[in-house]
């Protein structure tokens, strides 16, 4: 199975950086060699396991997708109340210290850093592997 072709978008951003060989040898078989023994190399690489990992995670949020409303919107429901906690410190905070001395600061332990990180990384990352795969049986 060529990598290239099971994802796209990685395929051409390899296909890219294969265009630089071009810029530094000028002679035009030994690129055309360098770039045949380069994409060799990566096409006998076992990415199986990169696109079950891509399959899996964008099959998980298929699931939680057709399940209750609840199932469906805890991680939407967690990552808004975690910006509701930045918006109140960054944004309300600043702005009502200057009326009153009432307003309160929210406490936001560190660990919510990292959970909205993994948050909107994993619906990137799920959402683009939709999108890829969608694209693919498309095909």
């Amino acid at each position: 199975m060529d990598f290239f072709t099971t994802l796209p978008v990685i395929g051409k951003i390899i296909e890219k950086g294969l265009d630089v060989v071009d810029q530094f040898v000028e002679d035009k078989d030994q690129a055309n060699k360098i770039k045949a023994a380069i994409t060799e190399k990566i096409n006998e690489q076992d990415h199986k396991k990169v696109i079950e990992e891509i399959r899996a995670s964008a099959e998980i949020i298929k699931t939680e997708a057709t399940g209750s409303w609840l199932q469906k919107n805890w991680r939407p429901m967690l990552m808004l109340t975690i910006i509701a906690i930045i918006f109140n410190n960054y944004v309300l905070f600043p702005y009502l210290s200057m009326f009153t001395s009432k307003a309160v600061i929210l406490e936001l332990p560190g660990g919510l850093w990292a959970l909205l990180n993994v948050g909107v990384g994993g619906y990137v990352a799920g959402r683009s592997a939709e999108k890829i795969f969608s694209l693919r049986k498309g095909r």
